[in-house]
């Protein structure tokens, strides 16, 4: 394996070769990276999360004195007394200051680094009164070498972090999570902060890299001599997660040259190899030591790729369809009923469970990424993460993020995260059309062992292996005052979404993760991108109930309609948590999104939505493909019902046909129908309409191989 420096030399080749010139003066290279890892004895993490100091001021002066506290990890509007405009411009401050002490027993050992999880915007560190060091990214964590200002034996150590008070407090030619749909930028130290102390040599990053194949897990570590050279032991050992049992280990040793640093690449065969998999998150840990350091780290054995030829996705070797949602975590660090619920351990873990009560196998984190922790919650969950970096440059964004900026973050990105089975595919951005971020992706890509697809957003997808995202959101088209959209204009809709002129080069596997442009805020008021909408299909005086039945209705038919054709590899509906925000200084109109909780805090959410759209994402679903609103008295049509199969076992049952009015059948009937594994069947029943003009219902149902009834519902008038 390559070591550190020849690493740097061959990175600053791929840059030469895309044209991104000499790196210059980066954070990249300047620190340790110690990556997502769990301390064994010798080495030891304390923990410094818990309650802070803090202070606004200017950029350049620490304060003269703390009157406030917070609580970290969190965000700078938690703080009490609270600060005013939190998250805008304001001439109150340029910058927060946050201050603590602590305390470190015995003497300092070789290697003492601080990591700084994820802080916005732009993080300065000094211990002790002394400057330690800078990292302006928001989304990555920050690593600093404080062993020469930090002292042992009990005494006392002062830490003062500050971070700017906006997105503006970075240069616009770095990422800093500007979203038109988002109103505050809440700065703040949002994820844990650790102090790692170790001996040395020590591990500063491990990357397993599972191969189901064979049954054994690559493991590639770096070992730094921090001032020792020579030649280390190492033992790597794997055990079941949950259980303890031994599964694998190898020893071997590692030299420590000149240049301080090594790698080893070590194969680990796992016995009685058990895979990973939504429906079995089966997890592995990893420790692995050397003479003066230990960590330890979990995975999954798992593969995940798409098929060129066939545009599916393939996790363990077969053919699997993604159902899911999306997360704005950062648009949720706004919303007013937020509070520390991103922190909270037991309501995280409570909602992914309840994402999968919907039959959603996958999630997008989209433009942004949640405290880490969410991301071991998903992993033991069983929810497959497509981690989307913050850009989104659509309309006049103002940043312009260059790919000289976003490589070192895309490396800290790709290092923290690679050792997650959850973590399925990088998403380098969102709805933007721009070269940069396809620079970045063709210099980092080769870093990860796993081989990752990655979605370019609305730019050139880099690998016919990638995957591009689709947003066919029909509905717009009311917002835009381009006339009326209804259910009954679906047959002229392509079963192929469209995509961008960017996307079109090649057939590329499709992953539609935003399509209804239907939100309503908790209290069921429409959003600022919805209003039109609503007026248009209901008038101006619908009430709640009705608006929020239209709403699970539409997004349960739209679903329906985009799985049952078998055309993306994935359909994801947005959103699963955002904000809501009603109508307020200084954005009367209100929020652009939202999602569907009626108690936020509980985990309840709007009933009609879990009703209807959990039946449209049953593994086992149907699509009603009819769409008509009126029909001729006691005319007659051919129906078609799609039923599809998402698992890996055929289904055979009765798929029922039948009219309703005021909820009594009136008419029924039955055909017997079987869908192999991961197929399709069309299933056509003759429907003879009433003759008695009025409202009615069509449903078709079937049950699930777990006994629940799933259904298609449309309604229709028999004209007088």
């Amino acid at each position: 394996m390559i070591s550190h420096a020849m690493f740097r030399s061959v990175f600053l080749r791929i840059r030469k070769a895309i044209g991104l010139g000499s790196l210059g003066a980066t954070w990249l290279f300047a620190a340790p990276v110690c990556a997502s890892l769990q301390a064994e004895k010798p080495r030891q993490i304390i923990v410094l999360d818990g309650m802070w100091q803090i202070e606004e001021g200017s950029m350049d002066a620490v304060p003269k004195e703390f009157a406030h506290k917070v609580v970290v990890p969190g965000l700078a509007d938690l703080a009490r007394p609270a600060f005013a405009e939190v998250g805008t411009t304001s001439t109150l401050r340029q910058a927060f200051w946050y201050r603590r002490t602590f305390k470190v027993k015995g003497e300092i050992p070789a290697v003492a680094i601080l990591k700084i999880h994820k802080a916005r915007y732009g993080t300065k560190v000094w211990l002790n009164s002394q400057f330690v060091g800078e990292h302006l990214p928001c989304f990555t964590p920050g690593y600093f070498d404080v062993k020469p200002y930090l002292k042992g034996g009990g005494a006392e150590n002062e830490l003062v972090i500050r971070v700017g008070a906006h997105r503006t407090s970075l240069p616009q030619d770095m990422p800093t999570g500007w979203d038109f749909e988002k109103y505050l930028y809440i700065p703040g130290i949002y994820d844990s902060v650790e102090l790692i102390l170790t001996g040395a040599p020590y591990i500063r990053n491990v990357q397993i890299a599972p191969d189901i194949e064979t049954g054994t897990a690559r493991v590639v570590a770096e070992i730094v001599g921090a001032g020792k050279t020579g030649e280390t032991a190492v033992e790597a050992a794997v055990r079941e997660a949950r259980s303890g049992k031994r599964a694998g280990e190898v020893k071997s040793t590692a030299a420590i040259g000149p240049d301080g640093e090594t790698k080893i690449d070590l194969m680990i065969p796992i016995q009685n190899c058990r895979l990973w998999s939504p429906e079995d998150p089966f997890l592995y840990e990893l420790t692995l030591k050397t003479s003066d350091d230990a960590v330890r780290t979990r995975f999954g054995m798992r593969s995940f790729r798409f098929d060129p030829e066939t545009r599916r996705a393939i996790l363990n070797g077969k053919p699997y369809y993604l159902r899911g949602s999306n997360v704005t975590c950062y648009r949720f660090f706004e919303d007013a009923e937020r509070g520390t619920l991103p922190w909270d351990k037991d309501w995280v873990e409570r909602l992914h469970r309840k994402f999968k009560t919907m039959h959603w196998n996958s999630l997008r984190y989209c433009i942004g990424f949640p405290p880490e922790f969410w991301y071991d919650i998903a992993d033991e969950t069983g929810i497959m993460i497509q981690d989307e970096f913050p850009i989104w440059l659509l309309g006049k964004a103002p940043e312009n993020p260059v790919a000289e900026k976003i490589i070192p973050e895309y490396i800290e990105w790709m290092r923290e995260r690679w050792n997650h089975p959850c973590v399925v595919i990088w998403d380098a951005q969102n709805e933007s059309h721009t070269e940069e971020t396809g620079k970045a992706i063709r210099a980092v890509r080769s870093l990860d062992l796993s081989n990752r697809p990655w979605d370019n957003g609305w730019a050139a997808p880099q690998s016919p292996t990638d995957c591009v995202e689709a947003h066919p959101y029909l509905c717009s088209r009311m917002w835009q005052g381009k006339g009326v959209w209804k259910l009954k204009d679906m047959p002229s809709v392509s079963p192929v979404p469209r995509l961008q002129p960017a996307q079109k080069a090649t057939s590329m596997p499709i992953i539609i993760n935003e399509y209804a442009w239907l939100w309503l805020t908790r209290d069921g008021n429409p959003t600022c991108l919805t209003t039109n909408v609503y007026q248009t299909l209901l008038g101006p005086n619908s009430t709640v109930e009705q608006r929020r039945v239209l709403y699970a209705r539409y997004l349960a038919a739209k679903t329906e309609f985009w799985r049952a054709h078998r055309e993306c590899a994935g359909v994801l509906h947005f959103c699963g948590l955002g904000y809501s925000r009603p109508g307020e200084k200084p954005r009367p109109e209100g929020g652009a999104t939202s999602d569907h909780w009626i108690d936020l805090r509980r985990l309840k959410f709007e009933p009609n939505f879990e009703k209807y759209v959990r039946d449209a994402f049953n593994p086992v679903g149907l699509m009603l493909d009819f769409w008509a609103e009126d029909v001729a008295p006691g005319a007659q049509q051919d129906v078609k019902v799609y039923v599809i199969n998402d698992l890996y076992q055929d289904w055979s049952g009765d798929v029922k046909l039948g009219i309703l009015r005021n909820d009594k059948r009136i008419s029924v009937q039955s055909k017997p129908c079987t869908v192999a594994a991961l197929g399709r069947q069309i299933l056509t029943l003759k429907i003879a309409f009433p003759d008695s003009p009025g409202d009615y219902r069509m449903v078709a149902e079937l049950r699930d191989p777990k006994g629940n009834t799933v259904r298609s519902l449309r309604d229709f008038k028999v004209a007088k």
